[in-house]
């Protein structure tokens, strides 16, 4: 084989998935489900499904990557006409998470709800109280687990944070002033479902180190760290602020995904979440109305999803919908740091490769001295 020959092998091997990178394009999953009108998506690694929420039919459907679904939960003894918020997958315990809210004229309702996703029967159900001295109508939003399976639950209202152990025990994680020490801006982006009101939404736990979660708060657009033992919260500070925030996620490469209904950020932080930046920010269809977003993969291949559950219809009444959709959304910049990696083993290629070329002219050299 020729010199030329093994350098253009080399730089095969090394250029080949180049053009898989570039010519990839958003992928939509789309699913039929009439008026389900999803607010809330979380992913099961092991069945490899999307799990999505219900507005007012006490029901939870499961989607695979072609869009097929099927009822997973259906719970007729909740209250009428309750809607699933927040859902989280507990992986060790095999059990589904899921947040149940009575949006208003309904009668207040706070709840977490814990299924066994191999019986997919019910195995708690606990009111979320708030303080007896507060009679504000609460709103139990979205839900994390911890890696002992309790459980953290958001409260837009009153800007808290409940737990709820693997018994069913509930009670107040964190009431920080750190919360309410930011001022909500007198210009917020206009939106079919005002968020002036809307505190403490998404929240991810954070397994590295100590652990922690970061928490992100819709009307101030701030972000959060709060410790797993002592509840104790503090700013993140970021070079922008997530206005209009509302679902949270990790990626296992310590990325954070924060999606609004107009735009899904991608955070990175060097020193464990005292400061971090907005590093890329993606347009969204706002039409659809995205609400959450979940993230899988590995290493190179992470990938991150946002739900379009036109949530808004359900909740204005804007008349019936059956198709719904769960796009891939790619970062151009995470792509760049792919290209740029392959520019380095293309490097590493034509090194070796002039190394090579120079040990074989060395030893040609020292064999025609041998011959002469």
């Amino acid at each position: 084989m020729s010199s030329i020959l093994i350098f253009y092998f080399f730089l095969f091997l090394t250029v080949g998935p180049i053009s898989k990178t570039l010519a990839t394009k958003r992928h939509l999953i789309t699913f039929r489900s009439p008026n389900l009108f999803p607010e809330s998506l979380t992913y099961d690694p092991s069945s490899q499904h999307f799990l999505v929420g219900s507005f007012r039919q006490r029901i939870i459907n499961s989607v695979n990557h072609d869009g097929l679904v099927q009822t997973l939960i259906s719970d007729p003894n909740l209250p009428p006409n309750v809607t699933f918020l927040g859902l989280a997958v507990d992986s060790v315990n095999r059990r589904l998470l899921a947040v149940i809210h009575a949006i208003e004229p309904l009668p207040s309702f706070n709840a977490l709800a814990s299924y066994d996703l191999s019986s997919l029967q019910r195995i708690f159900l606990v009111n979320l109280q708030s303080e007896s001295n507060d009679d504000k109508r609460q709103i139990a939003n979205d839900v994390t687990v911890d890696y002992n399976g309790n459980a953290y639950v958001t409260n837009s209202a009153g800007n808290f944070i409940w737990k709820v152990n693997t018994q069913g025990e509930p009670s107040i994680f964190s009431k920080s002033p750190t919360f309410t020490a930011y001022p909500v801006p007198r210009d917020l982006p206009s939106s079919d479902l005002p968020y002036e009101s809307c505190g403490l939404n998404g929240i991810a736990y954070v397994s590295k180190g100590y652990g922690y979660f970061l928490v992100v708060q819709s009307n101030t657009g701030k972000l959060f760290k709060v410790d797993a033992d002592d509840g104790k919260a503090r700013l993140v500070l970021l070079n922008k602020d997530l206005t209009g925030a509302d679902g949270i996620a990790v990626r296992t490469d310590g990325v954070v995904a924060v999606v609004s209904q107009h735009k899904l950020w991608l955070l990175k932080s060097q020193d464990n979440w005292g400061e971090a930046i907005v590093y890329d920010e993606i347009a969204l269809n706002t039409e659809k109305f995205p609400t959450s977003v979940v993230t899988k993969g590995v290493e190179n291949e992470m990938k991150q999803y946002v739900l379009y559950g036109n949530v808004n219809e359900g909740v204005l009444g804007k008349g019936e919908r059956e198709v719904f959709g769960i796009e891939e959304i790619q970062s151009s910049h995470d792509s760049e740091d792919e290209m740029i990696w392959m520019f380095v083993l293309i490097g590493l290629a034509l090194a070796y490769f002039m190394y090579w070329r120079f040990q074989m002219g060395k030893l040609v050299k020292n064999m025609n001295k041998k011959i002469t």
